[in-house]
C-alpha cells in the first residue's frame, strides 16, 4: 500500500501509479498530522479499490449513458441532446456508481419508485426513457419489467377565442398569435418562416428556430415528418406579412421569449386568463373540432400527422376537401374580426 510523505506546507500527498492511465495518480490532504497522513492514504485506497472494481465488473452505468448521448448526437435534434444531458445530469447520477454487470430490473423499478415520490410522471417518464434506451444498447438481453407512474390527462381552461383577438389585433405579436391561433404553428416554426417561404399565399413551413443552452439555432427540419407542411395563408395574415419590411429576412425578429412575455402582458391587461404561447395551437384544435373538420385534415393542417396518416394524407394537401376546410376556417376568424374592426372603428 502507498504511504503517504508530508510535504514543506505540512499537506499529506500519497503517489499511486494508475496502469489504464500511465501515470502517477497524486491524492493530497491539508489536514495536520496523522488525520491528513490517514485521509490522503485513504482517498489513494479507495482510488485503486475502484480501479480494481472497474476492471472486473467493467463500465459503469452512468459511463454507458454518457457513451449513448454521444453516439446519438449526430442523429438526434440539438434540443433532444441537451434535454438528455440535462436529464442525466439532474436524475440520473445515481447511476455512477452501478456497473453495468450488476444492473438488473429490479434496481430500474427502484429507481423509479423514488424518483415518483417528489417528481412528476412525465419526468419520471423521461428518466426511464433515456436509461432504457441506453440499457437496450449495452444490455440487449435484460428484460426490463418496470410499471411507471401514468401521466394524467390535463383539463386546459382556454379563454375565449374572440377575446385574445381582441387582446392582439394590432399590437406587436399579432402576426406571431396568429400564425399560432389561426394556422397552428409552433413558436419555433413561427420564428423560422423567412418571406421566401411564402408563394402564392402558400406558406411551406420547412424549418424552425430553438433555444439551446442559451443559444438560437436554426433546423432546417421540423419537428417530426408531418410538421413540414404547406398551409394556404388567409388574406388577413397576407396583409400583416405585406407589413414586414423588405429587409427583412424572417417574418418576426424578436426572440420566442420577447414574443412570449409580449403576448402574456397582453392577456394579463385585457383580464384574460393566462395561457402559454403553445396554448394558441390548442386553441386551434378546438375551433377546428367545433367546425367537425375531419381528424385526417386537422392532424394535417396542423402538422400532427403519423407516417400512415402522412402517407395517405400529406399528398392531397390541397384537394378540394382541404380547400373547404381551409375556408371554413378562415370564414370563422374573418367574421370575428369584420365585427371587431367595425366595433373598434366606430
Amino acid at each position: 500500500m502507498a504511504k503517504a510523505i508530508q510535504l514543506p506546507s505540512g499537506s499529506w500527498r500519497v503517489r499511486v501509479y494508475d496502469n489504464e492511465l500511465k501515470k502517477q495518480v497524486s491524492f493530497t490532504s491539508k489536514l495536520e498530522g496523522k488525520a491528513g497522513k490517514a485521509e490522503a492514504e485513504l482517498m489513494a485506497r479507495e482510488y485503486q479499490l475502484g480501479r480494481k472494481q472497474k476492471k472486473e465488473h467493467g463500465r459503469t452505468v452512468g459511463e454507458c449513458i454518457d457513451e449513448y448521448i454521444d453516439l446519438k448526437e449526430n442523429v438526434l435534434s440539438p434540443k433532444t441532446i441537451s434535454e438528455y444531458r440535462r436529464i442525466r445530469k439532474n436524475q440520473l447520477t445515481e447511476f455512477d456508481n452501478i456497473y453495468l454487470s450488476e444492473i438488473s430490473s429490479q434496481d430500474i423499478q427502484n429507481f423509479v419508485n423514488r424518483l415518483a415520490l417528489t417528481k412528476k410522471p412525465r419526468t419520471v417518464k423521461n428518466a426511464y426513457s433515456l436509461i432504457s434506451c441506453t440499457l437496450k444498447v449495452y444490455l440487449p438481453n435484460l428484460r426490463l419489467n418496470v410499471t411507471r407512474p401514468k401521466i394524467q390527462n390535463q383539463i386546459k381552461r382556454l379563454p375565449n377565442v374572440e377575446d385574445v383577438l381582441k387582446a392582439i389585433v394590432g399590437s406587436n405579436v399579432e402576426l406571431p398569435c396568429l400564425l399560432a391561433m389561426w394556422c397552428s404553428l409552433r413558436m419555433s416554426e413561427v420564428r423560422g418562416i423567412k418571406k421566401t417561404d411564402i408563394k402564392d399565399g402558400v406558406l411551406t413551413v420547412q424549418r424552425t428556430i430553438v433555444r439551446i443552452d442559451g443559444e438560437d439555432v436554426e433546423k432546417a427540419t421540423t419537428k417530426t415528418l408531418g410538421s413540414t407542411r404547406q398551409i394556404r395563408l388567409p388574406k388577413y395574415i397576407l396583409s400583416l406579412v405585406d407589413q414586414v419590411p423588405d429587409e427583412r429576412e424572417y417574418l418576426v425578429s424578436d426572440n420566442g421569449h420577447k414574443i412570449y412575455n409580449d403576448f402574456t402582458k397582453l392577456l394579463k391587461s385585457n383580464g384574460i386568463e393566462h395561457i402559454s404561447f403553445h396554448d394558441l395551437r390548442h386553441l386551434n384544435a378546438s375551433i377546428m373540432v367545433l367546425l367537425g373538420v375531419p381528424d385526417k385534415y386537422a392532424m394535417e393542417r396542423g402538422g400532427w400527422s403519423s407516417t400512415s396518416v402522412l402517407k395517405s394524407v400529406y399528398q392531397h394537401t390541397f384537394s378540394d376537401e382541404r380547400k373547404a376546410v381551409d375556408e371554413r376556417i378562415d370564414k370563422y376568424f374573418n367574421d370575428i374580426l369584420d365585427t371587431l374592426l367595425d366595433t373598434t372603428a366606430k
